[in-house]
C-alpha cells in the first residue's frame, strides 16, 4: 500500500497511477461513482477535486496532495478512477484485443480489501 512508501516514492506512485488514469479516459461524470468505489466522503479532498473542473486537472491536484492522510485517500481514489475508466475502455475499445498492460492487473484479494475507514 501506499502508505508503506516513503514520501518520494509516494509521489512517484500517485503520478504513475494519474498518468494511468488519464491514458484509460477518466471522465467527470464518473465522480460519484469514484468516491463511492474508494470509500470516501464526498467531503474529503480528493472527492471534492474529483468532481470540479477538467478531469485530467484535477487528477494532476489529487496526485500531488501533501499531507499522508489525503495521500492515502488519493491513492484509493486514483485505484478507482483507473479500475471504472478501465471497465469502460475495456468494453469500448478493447473488447478485440489491445496490449494495454493494465488490463492484466491480477483482481485484488477480497481478504485485503480496504474498509470505508481506511483499515485493511
Amino acid at each position: 500500500m501506499v502508505d508503506d512508501l516513503g514520501p518520494e516514492e509516494q509521489s512517484e506512485v500517485l503520478l504513475f497511477l494519474r498518468h494511468h488514469c488519464v491514458q484509460a479516459r477518466a471522465v467527470a461524470e464518473d465522480g460519484p461513482e469514484n468516491i463511492r468505489r474508494a470509500g470516501l466522503r464526498p467531503t474529503h479532498t480528493p472527492a471534492v477535486l474529483i468532481t470540479r473542473g477538467r478531469t485530467d486537472q484535477q487528477l494532476g491536484k489529487i496526485a500531488r496532495l501533501t499531507p499522508a492522510d489525503e495521500r492515502h485517500k488519493a491513492f484509493r481514489l486514483l485505484i478507482a478512477v483507473l479500475a471504472i475508466a478501465d471497465e469502460r475502455r475495456r468494453e469500448r475499445f478493447c473488447s478485440d484485443g489491445c496490449g494495454h498492460w493494465w488490463h492484466r492487473l491480477p483482481a485484488p484479494d477480497p481478504a485485503r480489501s480496504i474498509k470505508a475507514d481506511g483499515t485493511s
